[in-house]
């Protein structure tokens, strides 16, 4: 059974800093590109950062472009989203995502929340003003 396990989420206040872990379990996902996406209540889900599958390309939504960084650790299957500066408009519970493709693929392959296969259970993010 494949799982995704999120875990770092919790409350800080604007201008502090988050790591967010996603733990995967049941297979590998080395060669496979990974996104986060987040979701604050009443709205849509967004996508916020992706990696691809080789760790060499990376994508963020403008709204988090030079603050948050995603990577990964192929040894420990996991993925990190390091979040700095954050803001309360951050609010949001925030998942990781993977696909089954680990392929290269297109800049708008990444940000479609419909392409990933692999979802976690979701971590939340408070940000106080």
């Amino acid at each position: 059974q494949v799982q995704l396990v999120e875990s770092g989420g919790g409350l800080v206040q604007a201008g502090g800093s988050l790591r967010l872990s996603c733990a995967a379990s049941g297979r590998t996902f080395s060669s496979n590109n990974m996104g986060w996406f987040r979701q604050a209540p009443g709205k849509e889900r967004e996508f916020v950062a992706a990696l691809s599958w080789s760790g060499g390309t990376t994508y963020y939504a403008d709204s988090v472009k030079g603050r948050f960084t995603i990577s990964r650790d192929n040894a420990k299957n996991t993925v990190y989203l390091q979040m700095n500066s954050l803001k309360p408009e951050d609010t949001a519970v925030y998942y990781c995502a993977g696909d089954s493709v680990g392929r290269n693929r297109p800049e708008v392959y990444y940000r479609d929340y419909r392409v990933y296969d692999y979802w976690g259970q979701g971590t939340q993010v408070t940000v106080s003003s």
